[in-house]
């Protein structure tokens, strides 16, 4: 069940825009340029196969709003996202989380990602070792992602603190991982139905 062409059109111009007005109002181009990136590779990827492998409604739409989270991050700076502001104050934390939605969205998207992927494409069904596989891929590129991190604050120094958002948290990169698999978890406890369902009877059968 993919979206209706309105709707693909919806979403990438949606996406598009985001960026755009995002590049346009950054201060901080290496930041951006670093958080955004997921989102352009994501975006021409799914364009590029979609005629061999439409997504799923529930995905598409998932991928969009990741997409957004993670743009309205690379244009203020994690620390500093006029949303994680309201959510600071909205829950009164002593820092902004928008880098905490940012990892929990980590895992709550890719997991039906992971999730359609795997059934679709392998012989996988339903139960016990997809949703071990989902969370272990999930938490993986979690780990993978802080490996990433570490890497631009060897290379970029000080100029990558706003990338890496920790916020003087000395256990940030142990939040992070653990906020996606609670992502993945969750993700998997209330879309896995939804996703069923539109994935189709085929699809689950292994047909």
């Amino acid at each position: 069940m993919p979206p209706s062409r309105p709707e693909r059109w919806l979403l990438a111009g949606g996406v598009l825009a985001a960026l755009a007005i995002s590049f346009a109002i950054t201060s901080d181009r290496l930041t951006w340029s670093l958080e955004v990136i997921w989102a352009m590779v994501g975006l021409a990827l799914v364009a590029w196969r979609w005629q061999r492998f439409p997504l799923t409604r529930l995905l598409c739409w998932l991928l969009a709003l990741h997409a957004l989270v993670l743009i309205h991050g690379g244009a203020y700076t994690y620390s500093l996202t006029p949303g994680g502001f309201w959510l600071q104050e909205l829950l009164g934390t002593e820092r902004n989380p928008w880098d905490r939605l940012g990892h929990w969205m980590q895992g709550f998207v890719p997991a039906i990602l992971a999730r359609e992927l795997l059934l679709r494409l392998t012989p996988l069904r339903r139960g016990g070792w997809l949703t071990y596989l989902v969370l272990a891929a999930c938490l993986s590129f979690s780990a993978f992602f802080e490996l990433i991190e570490w890497r631009a604050a060897l290379v970029y120094g000080a100029d990558a603190d706003a990338f890496l958002a920790t916020q003087g948290d000395q256990w940030d990169t142990q939040w992070d991982m653990f906020l996606c698999l609670l992502g993945a978890a969750t993700s998997l406890l209330l879309l896995s139905r939804w996703h069923d369902r539109q994935l189709g009877v085929a699809v689950l059968a292994g047909k």
